[in-house]
């Protein structure tokens, strides 16, 4: 896997290219700046490109603005965005471009070496990886009216869904069977109005309704 890696922070940057290299992966550049996280993915076509959120001039949005724009130019580039805390505004904005190749996590789940190349490898093969926290918390700012149909743990399964998770993941992390969480998932999409004729993946649609009431607020 061919990896760009960002981070303004010089430690930290070297940090995380040494975790990824001792996981055999092939940093092949790193960046300080977002200018900088962008000429590298064009000169060297990575798989997948690892940026934080703040970086120079503003340490605002760069990160976002980057894999924004770095998904405009290479359609199909996976990018996993790291941020110090819950950004919602950042969150949603990122997720507007799409959720195929996409990931969002604090960087405190980075010192979880275990989860943090799960979530890289879910990135890369297409998946979605974003962070329980940020999940959470766009859990709850949501005004979907058809997110409020769904029971408690229904939306525990949704917002696991939404980690990028599959059934045999979430009954592990729910400590339930694999049956409960088909069932749960197929009470979620009858009251979410998703129907089997839909041409469409529907658990794809489920998550993407769910961020889509989030992306209003934004």
């Amino acid at each position: 896997m061919r990896i760009v890696m960002a981070e303004d922070d010089p430690l930290l940057r070297e940090g995380l290219a040494l975790l990824l290299r001792a996981e055999s992966m092939d940093v092949v550049a790193t960046a300080g700046t977002a200018e900088e996280a962008l000429a590298a993915i064009d000169a060297h076509e990575p798989d997948v490109a690892v940026l934080d959120v703040r970086m120079p001039p503003t340490h605002t949005d760069e990160g976002i603005v980057a894999a924004v724009e770095a998904r405009r130019r290479r359609p199909g580039l996976a990018v996993l965005v790291l941020s110090a805390y819950v950004e919602q505004t950042f969150a949603t904005e990122l997720l507007t471009s799409g959720v195929a190749g996409l990931g969002y996590l604090l960087k405190e789940r980075v010192g979880r070496v275990e989860e943090f190349m799960d979530a890289l490898r879910r990135v890369a093969g297409g998946g979605t990886a974003i962070d329980p926290e940020v999940v959470a918390q766009l859990f709850t700012s949501s005004r979907d009216s058809r997110l409020e149909r769904l029971s408690p743990r229904e939306g525990d399964v949704l917002a696991l869904m939404a980690e990028g998770m599959g059934n045999a993941a979430i009954a592990e992390r729910l400590v339930v069977t694999e049956g409960a969480v088909h069932k749960h998932i197929r009470s979620i999409f009858a009251k979410l109005d998703l129907s089997p004729t839909d041409r469409v993946d529907r658990r794809v649609a489920a998550v993407l309704r769910y961020l889509e009431g989030v992306r209003r607020l934004a």
